[in-house]
């Protein structure tokens, strides 16, 4: 095999390997009944469908992995950052539907009824980054914020919610952020 293309195939694996984790953890592969849908709206199919308000953050995700392994790894190949990069976000989505996280997500956030994500919204929310990874590489420093600014305003605009504020709620939970998102 081309040595190219070994992280890119090991990028592959990693997906497949985090699908199988999250099914061997008991989460539920489709929504019920084995619905499948384009869109998860605010509700109960919020993180069960393929994409819904939080594949956005995903991508940001992306951006973010870009611009960090862009800077600390260097010397290393596009292929073994993607690789790095897909290897973090399984990682999380594994930790991010395990029960701990799923019930701090619950305490600290308006997620009230968060059940957690579907095998099939977890391994679409890894493309998620693995696409915004590869947008980053191709596009200048300016489109990338610009991207991410876009994707972190339209959601909070929307659905009062994004990556900066889940991830502020998950570590440092804020009463008048949570009441905000609520309407109230």
């Amino acid at each position: 095999m081309n040595k190219k293309l070994r992280p890119f195939l090991a990028t592959f694996l990693v997906l497949l390997g985090a699908a199988a984790i999250l099914w061997l953890m008991g989460r539920p592969l489709t929504y019920k009944g084995g619905l499948i849908q384009l869109w998860g709206p605010v509700g109960p199919k919020q993180s069960q469908m393929l994409l819904d308000w939080y594949s956005a953050s995903h991508i940001v995700h992306g951006f973010l992995f870009y611009a960090i392994l862009h800077v600390a790894a260097k010397r290393w190949k596009p292929g073994q950052k993607l690789l790095a990069a897909t290897l973090v976000e399984a990682a999380w989505e594994i930790v991010e539907n395990s029960p701990v996280i799923i019930n701090r997500y619950r305490e600290a956030t308006i997620a009230l009824g968060y059940r957690g994500d579907t095998v099939v919204n977890s391994v679409s929310d890894i493309v998620m980054m693995i696409a915004g990874f590869l947008l980053a590489a191709r596009v200048p420093v300016w489109a990338s914020v610009m991207i991410v600014l876009v994707l972190e305003l339209i959601p909070l605009a929307i659905i009062r919610d994004n990556l900066t504020l889940n991830v502020w709620m998950l570590l440092a939970p804020n009463d008048a952020i949570r009441t905000w998102q609520a309407g109230a």
